[in-house]
């Protein structure tokens, strides 16, 4: 299977062939020494390594907002709706040192998720774009100068 991948200066659009494992509902308890902890699913962590393997490594990945689109194209009927490990693979390894699409996954401004169910060809496609915050969702008071304390005021 080919991993089909086109760009612009703006967006880059690819496909993951393989059907993501929900990050939530997919944890493993496990002990380290006498301290209880959770890791992901054998499920999980197969899906993250070929996420990995063909995802787009960039040069330069983006920097800025971003929104993400995608359609995870599920198996069956059972899995939930779930983007978290996606997203989570999107960005800088700082394990391997390795750049993949984005920087760090709080540049991720919009998202938008569709499912869909192909028994036979299971798989995630994606398109990253830039995207500016539009101004109404910006609340931002503007910074005031701090007024002068009274004592200032005194020695004056």
């Amino acid at each position: 299977m080919t991993n089909i991948v086109t760009s612009t200066p703006n967006s880059i659009k690819f496909v993951i062939h393989g059907e993501p494992a929900s990050k939530a509902n997919s944890r493993i308890h496990v002990m380290w020494g006498d301290r209880p902890g959770s890791i992901k699913s054998h499920k999980a962590r197969s899906f993250a390594a070929e996420f990995k393997r063909q995802c787009p490594k960039l040069e330069n990945p983006f920097t800025g907002d971003v929104e993400v689109e995608m359609t995870i194209w599920y198996a069956s009927r059972r899995p939930d709706l779930d983007e978290s490990l996606i997203l989570d693979l999107l960005q800088f390894d700082k394990k391997t040192g390795t750049n993949y699409v984005i920087v760090n996954d709080r540049q991720i401004k919009r998202r938008i998720t569709t499912w869909g169910l192909s028994p036979n060809n299971p798989r995630v496609e994606l398109t990253v774009r830039q995207h500016e915050v539009p101004a109404y969702l910006l609340e931002i008071e503007p910074k005031t100068k701090k007024k002068a304390s009274r004592s200032t005021k005194l020695a004056a």
